[in-house]
């Protein structure tokens, strides 16, 4: 389900009383792919209950460009939640997900590979309330950018 910002904090502190691991990640998730899929299914697997930060349409235009997003953030929550990893979906328009983290507070937060923890910004505020931070490996070769790029081209390579 799609948890209202503004509840956020409630919702992960009942999940979090009554015994419940959160695992929370977030990004555009524009256009779903096998990448996105394995990546989700990692990150579930550390914990409970895995929440989704979904970037707004505006953010991800600021993010990516004005021909972002392809596919509007209704349908990217509806795709997300339609995933077996993905317990709820969570809208945010900043360009980290930092205050985000610090109303949600998972117990772990995880991120692809392509980052550190140096240059992940929510990884400090993590680490101080006593949260995990886990980095999964990226799926080589596969982003919606090189989707794009390929249908773009006309090409149907891998």
């Amino acid at each position: 389900m799609i948890i209202d910002r503004n509840d956020a904090a409630t919702f992960c502190d009942g999940l979090k009383q009554s015994g419940r691991q959160i695992v929370f990640t977030n990004g555009c998730f524009d256009i779903i792919h096998a990448g996105h899929v394995r990546y989700l299914t990692a990150a579930k697997n550390f914990g409970d209950v895995l929440i989704v930060g979904l970037n707004t349409d505006e953010s991800v235009r600021r993010l990516k460009g004005d021909s972002r997003p392809i596919n509007n953030q209704d349908d990217r929550a509806e795709v997300l939640l339609g995933l077996k990893a993905v317990d709820h979906v969570i809208f945010f328009g900043e360009a980290t997900a930092e205050n985000l983290i610090a109303e949600v507070k998972p117990n772990v937060y995880v991120k692809g590979g392509d980052y550190t923890l140096d240059t992940l910004p929510e990884a400090k505020i993590v680490q101080r309330y006593g949260g995990r931070v886990e980095l999964v490996n990226l799926v080589a070769g596969r982003s919606t950018t090189n989707i794009v790029q390929k249908i773009l081209a006309g090409t149907n390579h891998d």
